[in-house]
């Protein structure tokens, strides 16, 4: 029997375009525009279900996506984050579904650690000759969660680096709210949504995680 399309959102803004699996947060990837985002998404599925896996959520072995809606992006989409909201992100979360979002919110952050524990402290640069070695990487994760926070209403200091204590705190405080049910609105005025906050915030922890994983190793031939 053939499986339910993975519903995606995609946004598009001049020479940048993300696409997002909305039922699985933290699942975007960026291409040129829409056709390379998506085939960006489906490239990175088996590093996702590792998420899925550590989260004791069920990943499709065999998928196709269905486009539910594109949107055009803005400054933040073509700096290179994904910033809509998308609609189903505005729609009521159930129990179930938020203890489904946190717990593969926290599945990533787990995920992030593993990589983390096992890169150098020094990477290797990226195509461009740049990019952070491992613990600016690891500050700056910290750092963006710290600010993320303050979109879904908390106000987090950001942990410093090895400083565990801390940073389960912050971990377990951003998944407090997006573990509670919603009625779909913001969580706070000019806010973001639990949904796009789990979108956002697991992408950014994955996308870096992949990048450390990347940069670890020698350079492809």
């Amino acid at each position: 029997m053939p499986t339910r399309p993975l519903e995606v959102c995609i946004e598009v803004a001049p020479k940048k375009a993300f696409a997002s699996a909305l039922d699985w947060p933290g699942w975007c990837r960026a291409g040129r525009d829409a056709d390379s985002a998506l085939s960006a998404l489906a490239e990175y599925a088996d590093r996702y279900a590792e998420v899925a896996k550590t989260a004791g959520v069920a990943f499709p072995n065999q998928f196709s996506f269905e486009v539910v809606e594109q949107v055009p992006g803005g400054a933040t989409t073509a700096f290179g984050a994904p910033e809509i909201t998308a609609a189903a992100e505005r729609l009521p979360v159930t129990a179930a579904a938020a203890t489904r979002i946190a717990s593969l919110a926290t599945a990533a952050w787990s995920v992030f650690d593993g990589v983390v524990a096992e890169s150098p402290a020094e990477l290797r640069k990226g195509p461009r000759g740049g990019g952070r070695d491992r613990d600016k990487m690891v500050d700056h994760v910290l750092g963006a969660e710290a600010s993320y926070a303050r979109m879904i209403g908390l106000k987090l200091r950001q942990p410093e680096i090895g400083d565990i204590e801390a940073i389960e705190a912050q971990r377990l405080a951003i998944a407090a709210v997006l573990g509670a049910p919603s009625d779909g609105s913001p969580v706070r005025p000019k806010g973001w949504t639990s949904r796009y906050a789990a979108r956002r915030i697991v992408w950014h922890v994955l996308d870096h995680a992949w990048e450390m994983q990347d940069r670890a190793g020698p350079a492809p031939a």
